[in-house]
């Protein structure tokens, strides 16, 4: 049986900058790099590409080959499916991809230094039961209570 042919309304584009399923890939490809505090350089060393390639898959810029995306999650010890993780499934609308994308600013917040020097104080946390009421205090601290105290 042969895959149904795409409508207009599935994710694809012609000419209106970049993909949205590409500038997702390149979101994940960022938020591990930093997560694991590598450089664009030092990344771009690993997998044999420059800097500034690795600036243009991380935007959705440039697309990444299947070969590269392979190369890539070995440095970063994921699976190639954790690039396609939060897609929308197969025949949503490229609408719907787009306006997450816009209310994508978690991604962001994500990548941003403070968030990963936080992230990785929290882990050193040996004990799990301080490690928990950190979590509890940092929640109440943000204002959610549903769970604190």
């Amino acid at each position: 049986m042969k895959a149904p042919l795409a409508s207009a309304h599935t994710i694809s584009r012609r000419g209106e900058g970049p993909n949205p399923i590409d500038i997702h890939v390149g979101q994940k490809l960022r938020l591990r790099r930093t997560l694991l505090g590598l450089s664009q350089e030092k990344l771009g060393e690993a997998v044999g590409i420059t800097f500034q390639q690795l600036q243009k898959y991380e935007r959705g810029a440039n697309r990444i080959s299947a070969s590269r995306l392979f190369n890539l999650s070995q440095v970063l010890g994921v699976p190639v499916t954790y690039f396609f993780e939060d897609l929308p499934p197969p025949g949503d609308t490229l609408e719907r991809l787009e306006s997450e994308q816009v209310e994508g600013d978690e991604m962001d917040a994500m990548a941003r230094r403070e968030t990963l020097e936080l992230v990785r104080a929290y882990y050193r946390i040996v004990d799990s039961g301080v490690r928990k009421r950190t979590f509890e205090l940092v929640k109440a601290l943000g204002g959610d209570r549903t769970d604190a105290l």
